[in-house]
């Protein structure tokens, strides 16, 4: 079996198509494990990679997209996703039970059960973002709308923090 027919890669695929999103998943010949490495590989500034970090908020997992150049403000989830509770950071068998992949090919599409979900605003910066497809090596191209709709997501400014911000649009398309 190649990757390709992988069931995570085939269930990203899957959920995009049964969306109507036109987004086609893409091998990439290097591992995507990071946003850095993500980057490098298709050779678009790092911020235009979306990070899909789960966390709990008390025992309720959530998932944080922020752009690859920025770091999560953890505490800030509980208010953005209008939950209360202590945020703590899942074990690698905790984010595949909630999601269904595996740490490094965590993708905001095609998990069993949606999960609470916030959208870095910074992300905002690119026309075209890039997010896992279920497997470190696969990617799908994308926009911050289009997330927002797969993920029944909400738009936050206060959940990320970081870098300088990059010119919008400097992110070419796949």
């Amino acid at each position: 079996m190649t990757l390709f027919e992988s069931r995570s890669v085939k269930t990203v695929r899957r959920a995009l198509a049964d969306a109507g999103s036109k987004a086609q998943v893409v091998m990439l010949e290097k591992t995507a494990r990071s946003a850095r490495e993500a980057a490098e590989a298709l050779g678009v500034p790092q911020g235009a990679i979306v990070k899909s970090l789960v966390f709990l908020v008390a025992d309720q997992p959530v998932l944080a997209l922020v752009a690859g150049d920025r770091q999560c403000v953890q505490d800030a989830l509980p208010r953005a996703l209008n939950l209360l509770g202590k945020v703590t950071r899942p074990n690698a068998d905790q984010v595949r039970a909630a999601t269904g992949f595996a740490i490094g090919g965590v993708s905001p599409v095609g998990m069993d059960t949606r999960l609470p979900t916030v959208i870095d605003v910074s992300l905002k910066r690119f026309g075209t973002v890039y997010a896992a497809a279920g497997h470190p090596h696969y990617i799908f191209p994308t926009t911050v709308a289009e997330l927002k709709a797969l993920t029944g997501g909400i738009v936050s400014y206060s959940i990320a923090d970081g870098a300088e911000a990059e010119p919008a649009g400097t992110a070419p398309a796949v």
